[in-house]
């Protein structure tokens, strides 16, 4: 039997039903928001001044922050639960070693007093660490962070000996007394130092600004296909950051913080004073290519190297393709 073809009418009606269910499902994806995870490390933080202020509303784009501890918000971000993550520069290389590539568009900050190697009672010094046991997670940055304590005086990792703790637990393991040292980043390394009568610190990243970096890294095949919505993420970024570098705002940036944390204001500004959050103008400086911590991709051979020195992975990483500045540069131009 031969099949008789739709009427003219009726295949308008479908082609015109087809186009409008066609633009619809493009605007419902277009309107998921971007899935961003962030924690209570100081330089993210202030991404909460933006949400509870409304700001991402104001830029046209949705967003849905998830609050998730660090090591497993790297998790979800590799099983491909989010669209963006805050890493630091080394442990996206991990991250990317491992499977999940990921493409730093924002440099939040850099650790400027927050991630400490902390000597127990009695002892005073870096040097006065030889032959004593330091707590730290092996192959995360507080590890390197001992090591390059360790080089600025003329030591090597063989003067100590490394016990392998996570960093939420060094507190306790100072307290214990089973190690004479610890490295941590905040809020466990200010907790070790409230915890430990006498303990002090003998080198934080005070000493090695851009030993650490703190970034927004999300999805390339996101970054692809949203582009423009990331770019007002970015944008708003500096919005934050203009309000925050504003003093009459401080009591008000650190009321939002703290209460994100848990903490009272006069407990949070310590945590904020050792984050060097970046302004656009000084972001772009970092941005720049060059070697030497004082760029993000100097920064990130030698964290690279270091991540090849312990086995963390087996191959060099190409650290270009993890950083696409072009809408850090973009905004400062004014496009």
């Amino acid at each position: 039997m031969k099949k008789k073809p739709f009427p003219a009418k009726l295949s308008g009606r479908l082609a015109m039903a087809l186009a409008a269910s066609l633009a619809l499902t493009t605007m419902l994806a277009k309107a998921e928001p971007l899935k961003i995870a962030y924690n209570d490390w100081p330089g993210w933080v202030p991404w909460e001044i933006a949400i509870k202020k409304g700001w991402f509303k104001e830029a046209g784009v949705e967003v849905d922050f998830q609050w998730i501890d660090y090591v497993k918000s790297m998790e979800t971000y590799a099983a491909g639960g989010l669209d963006g993550c805050h890493m630091t520069n080394g442990d996206a290389l991990v991250t990317g070693a491992t499977g999940k590539p990921a493409v730093a568009i924002l440099i939040n900050d850099y650790s400027n007093g927050n991630d400490m190697f902390i000597a127990a009672p009695g002892i005073d010094s870096v040097k006065d660490m030889k032959g004593k046991k330091v707590g730290v997670e092996e192959g995360f940055v507080s590890h390197l962070l001992v090591l390059t304590a360790l080089e600025a005086n003329g030591m090597t990792e063989d003067d100590v000996e490394i016990v392998n703790t996570p960093n939420g637990e060094t507190p306790q393991v100072l307290k214990s007394g089973a190690v004479s040292g610890i490295a941590a980043w905040q809020p466990s390394s200010g907790q070790a130092l409230k915890l430990v009568d006498g303990s002090k610190t003998i080198f934080t990243s005070h000493d090695a600004p851009g030993i650490i970096y703190d970034i927004l890294y999300v999805d390339p095949e996101s970054l692809e296909k949203r582009r423009d919505d990331w770019k007002k993420v970015v944008e708003v970024w500096y919005k934050v950051v203009d309000f925050l570098k504003n003093e009459d705002n401080l009591d008000e940036a650190l009321e939002i913080m703290a209460a994100r944390v848990n903490l009272t204001a006069d407990e949070y500004e310590p945590l904020l004073k050792g984050t060097y959050i970046l302004t656009l103008d000084e972001a772009l400086e970092k941005w720049k290519k060059g070697d030497g911590l004082g760029s993000v991709y100097g920064s990130s051979k030698i964290v690279d190297d270091f991540n090849l020195k312990y086995g963390v992975y087996e191959k060099p990483e190409a650290i270009d393709k993890y950083f696409d500045p072009s809408i850090t540069e973009e905004i400062a131009a004014g496009k």
